[in-house]
């Protein structure tokens, strides 16, 4: 790990749309990486699952052809980046830990070009157009943070952004900044009638996470409308429209930067942890949590079932 940047530097969120060749969109991730490094940023995270469009739409046993191990050939090309441009660099990646075991897994690159760990996606979503646990086993190395010449950072997965403990977790370990490559959308059909809900619980539920637990917050997603199109073959029907408006808040929940619906953009954010000092000095919410009481959380319920 290189020396540790100031106590005041610039992180990039790079929204970007997915196509169907997996090699132009790894071009892609890498000429943004280079201009957000060309605009100052020291941190940059890549949207959830970037190479492809969004595949999990279907079952499909031949997508697993997919995956790579980590570390491989695409993680060398990462690191590779990162040392180049002098980032710390977020990739979210579909892992082959073993014959017919894979992962969601993002890894993390320091600026000097080292593969610094993985976080294995913990939880796992199947919904309709998000059959994720045909594909993904769920992480198995906890939440962690990550040492890092941009101090310690920590990034979760997409639906691990509706659970306040995974970012709690993280938190506690001493990441100052949790960051979440995502991949969601409006299913076309619903999107009228509930699109505008349900963006604005995904947002404020992040939000929630920077203020509970005194840390900024990156929330990096795609854009487009997808059929899960992967070398020409892609899934029947309207396909999800991925809904961008990536952001980056305050450790008050505060939006400092947020982008559109429906273009690529690279969003820039500004960090200064002397501020997350005086928040967490005037919000003491740390301080004051009743861990004597918290052990029933473990339980699925408390309904005595």
């Amino acid at each position: 790990m290189e020396k540790q940047l100031t106590d005041q530097f610039t992180i990039a969120l790079i929204q970007m749309s997915c196509g169907p060749e997996p090699a132009d969109n790894l071009t892609k991730a890498l000429d943004r990486v280079a201009e957000a490094a060309r605009k100052g940023a020291h941190v940059v995270c890549l949207p959830e699952l970037f190479q492809t469009q969004y595949f999990c739409q279907r079952e499909d046993a031949a997508l697993f052809d997919l995956a790579e191990p980590i570390p491989g050939a695409t993680t060398e090309i990462l690191a590779a980046a990162a040392l180049k441009n002098k980032v710390v660099l977020i990739a979210s990646l579909f892992e082959k830990r073993a014959p017919g075991l894979y992962h969601n897994t993002a890894a993390i690159f320091d600026s000097g070009g080292a593969l610094g760990g993985i976080y294995r996606k913990m939880h796992i979503p199947d919904d309709p157009l998000y059959y994720e646990k045909f594909y993904f086993t769920p992480g198995d190395l906890g939440f962690k943070a990550f040492e890092t010449s941009a101090g310690k950072l920590g990034t979760l997965v997409c639906w691990d952004q509706w659970y306040p403990e995974g970012a709690r977790l993280t938190a506690l370990q001493g990441a100052s900044i949790l960051f979440y490559p995502t991949a969601i959308g409006w299913h076309p059909a619903e999107k009228a009638e509930f699109g505008e809900a349900q963006h604005d619980a995904w947002r404020t539920i992040q939000r929630a996470h920077a203020i509970a637990n005194g840390v900024y917050v990156g929330v990096v997603n795609r854009v487009g409308l997808e059929t899960g199109d992967i070398r020409g073959n892609s899934v029947p029907g309207k396909g999800l429209e991925f809904w961008g408006g990536s952001f980056f808040c305050d450790p008050f929940g505060r939006v400092l930067a947020e982008a559109s619906h429906d273009k690529e953009e690279i969003l820039l954010g500004e960090v200064d942890l002397s501020h997350l000092e005086d928040i967490r000095r005037n919000w003491p919410f740390l301080r004051d949590r009743r861990i004597d009481a918290y052990a029933p959380i473990t339980s699925r319920m408390l309904d005595g079932k």
